[in-house]
């Protein structure tokens, strides 16, 4: 009999996930956990587990080195950066994610996200409810527009079919060339896309390759008139050069779902900066991806217990 701990939430309701562990009668036993950055707390939760359960809390090395009967880490997300990877790999320990469970949310919360910056959304929003017009805050069309997307993988693909069907023409660009591009997308240069974009979005991991990748050298290949979106990770951002774009109105605005630290509740500048959109790193957050996600978890774990593995990392 396995053990298994899940250490925080998986969003969804309580007898949805008693129905996914009661499927795993007599092969494994679950304890669950409130979210803890504590790591003597986490140390505790751990040490007597075969597998654990983790979302987007901070997983590290130091925890996974002194688990001593750990040997599998089911990650119900996508990004895995916050993983001690290093101590998972010396002690053999097995590491999948749910990759592919918020390409939908994800994807249509930047289409909202370039609408509210088009079409100034948030301050029209303000404007009709203190009794004001429009005045000043005529919007523009997606129609038209050229977007770059940077990091097409299978996010990049979707939120590129989408602005797609709004009328868009598509730039993509990923660290390595490929050969599977759909036929409206342009595999180009990330200087080329920089240049030619008017909608910038952000779907890359976070790695020593993309941190602190758009900088204020970057942001200045942008035009004037573009505006950036960040549903990646916040520090691939240099966030106090992408604060003095704005500022300087070097760039025409900015949406940001993601950030160095969050929340964001220091007084932070990027909380003040104009021309901005900002949200609570909700882009994976839907009823319909949290479902998803849990179904994605549970079939991981279950190949794990079959010795396999399902959307293997390490």
């Amino acid at each position: 009999m396995k053990r298994v701990a899940i250490l925080e939430s998986l969003g969804i309701s309580g007898n949805r996930l008693k129905q996914f562990t009661d499927a795993f009668a007599g092969e494994a036993v679950f304890d669950c956990y409130e979210k803890t950055t504590d790591p003597v707390k986490l140390l505790e939760e751990c040490k007597e587990a075969d597998a654990v359960i983790i979302a987007n809390m901070p997983f590290p090395d130091a925890v996974i080195e002194k688990c001593r009967q750990l040997s599998y880490i089911d990650v119900a997300f996508t990004g895995v950066d916050h993983v001690g990877l290093a101590a998972a790999r010396e002690k053999g320990i097995r590491v999948s994610n749910a990759s592919g469970y918020s390409n939908e949310a994800v994807s249509e919360l930047v289409i909202g996200l370039a609408l509210s910056l088009m079409r100034h959304i948030p301050e029209v929003n303000v404007r009709v409810r203190n009794g004001g017009t429009k005045e000043g805050l005529v919007g523009r069309e997606l129609r038209g527009k050229t977007v770059g997307i940077i990091g097409y993988g299978k996010i990049g693909h979707r939120t590129g079919e989408l602005f797609h069907a709004f009328g868009c023409r598509i730039l993509g660009q990923c660290q390595t060339w490929h050969d599977d591009f759909p036929a409206y997308t342009e595999q180009v240069s990330q200087e080329r896309l920089l240049e030619e974009s008017d909608i910038v979005v952000l779907h890359c991991p976070l790695n020593a390759g993309t941190r602190g990748m758009i900088d204020r050298e970057k942001l200045a290949r942008m035009k004037p008139t573009a505006v950036l979106i960040n549903v990646a990770r916040g520090p691939v951002v240099v966030e106090s050069d992408l604060v003095t774009a704005l500022e300087e109105k070097r760039i025409a605005g900015a949406a940001v779902d993601v950030f160095d630290r969050e929340p964001p509740i220091e007084d932070r500048p990027i909380l003040h900066a104009p021309n901005t959109v900002l949200t609570p790193h909700v882009a994976f957050a839907t009823e319909e991806s949290m479902e998803l996600r849990a179904e994605i978890v549970f079939d991981n774990l279950r190949a794990w217990l079959n010795g396999e593995i399902l959307n293997p990392v390490l």
